[in-house]
């Protein structure tokens, strides 16, 4: 877990090593924060701070979705590469800001994977 206590599971990492066309993925809001799983496996779970906040909003805007309502849930179909982007954007330190040009570079390149 990373100092702003954003969580990147080691499935995460598995998942991302086998290239693959879609992936359905469920992006949910519980009364802890955010979560990101896949076939019920938790890949990211942000908590209720700024930067867990943070970041589970641009994860969500990589994935194409939007943070649903609490107790709520949204699916996104994606690639490994916009997963990918999506997972790097979560480690991302939000305090600092040289993390902003990177997280607009990668925020268009999800885009353009997504077919945007």
């Amino acid at each position: 877990m990373s100092e702003k206590g954003v969580e990147i599971t080691e499935y995460a990492d598995e998942l991302i090593s086998v290239p693959r066309a879609r992936l359905r993925l469920e992006l949910a809001q519980v009364d802890a924060g955010v979560t990101l799983s896949h076939d019920d496996k938790t890949l990211v779970r942000c908590p209720l701070t700024r930067e867990g906040m943070a970041a589970s909003g641009f994860m969500a805007q990589a994935l194409g979705v939007q943070i649903p309502a609490l107790g709520e849930s949204v699916e996104a179909l994606v690639t490994t590469a916009v997963l990918f982007r999506a997972l790097s954007i979560a480690e991302l330190d939000y305090t600092n800001e040289a993390s902003f040009d990177l997280l607009e570079r990668l925020l268009e390149e999800a885009k353009m994977q997504r077919g945007g």
